[in-house]
């Protein structure tokens, strides 16, 4: 069982903060969805579903740059402390890609959940999502493994995912932040 952890305070970094959604992002977050190199990876967005999964849930941080929402993640950390681990699913726009933002938002993230006590952040894109799975590795992730038929795909067809994680034990302290010039 996972639980949604409510960001309290914004999370601050070089580029990027983390906040907790307000109403006034549900328009720019579907709009991003709606772009088709996000729409291909996250299926099917309507309103209502932006309102539900993104604006009303604790689980959500706005990932914001300048001031502007450039996408969002989920920080679901499970419940069972004999496993002390946090899943992470994150989008961001394409006009924010080729910043390492997602990887700042990501790793400001990470420190959070590691500081919280939590041993392990897994991902588990995609297996055709190249570039994010790239954007993973450069932060630390490891492959761990496929996970056959994950995710149903437009049509209806299965696709596979890929297990990534990085732990505490790889950076006690949380990943590095991308290195700005």
């Amino acid at each position: 069982m996972t639980s949604a952890i409510a960001i309290t305070a914004p999370i601050v970094g070089p580029l990027v903060t983390l906040r907790a959604p307000q109403s006034s992002d549900a328009d720019p977050l579907l709009a991003i969805l709606r772009e088709p190199e996000v729409a291909e990876w996250w299926v099917g967005y309507t309103p209502e579903r932006v309102r539900e999964e993104f604006i009303e849930a604790a689980a959500t941080r706005i990932i914001e740059v300048g001031g502007v929402c450039a996408g969002a993640m989920y920080v679901l950390r499970g419940e069972d402390p004999e496993y002390p681990t946090t899943v992470i699913h994150l989008f961001i726009g394409t006009r924010f890609r080729g910043r390492r933002i997602g990887e700042e938002a990501l790793a400001l993230a990470i420190r959070e959940e590691f500081a919280a006590g939590i041993s392990r952040v897994t991902l588990d894109p995609n297996v055709h999502n190249e570039g994010a799975i790239r954007s993973y590795e450069r932060l630390g992730f490891r492959r761990v493994g496929v996970l056959r038929d994950y995710q149903v795909r437009p049509g209806g067809h299965l696709e596979d995912g890929l297990l990534l994680d990085l732990t505490r034990s790889d950076f006690p302290e949380g990943p590095p932040l991308p290195p700005r010039d």
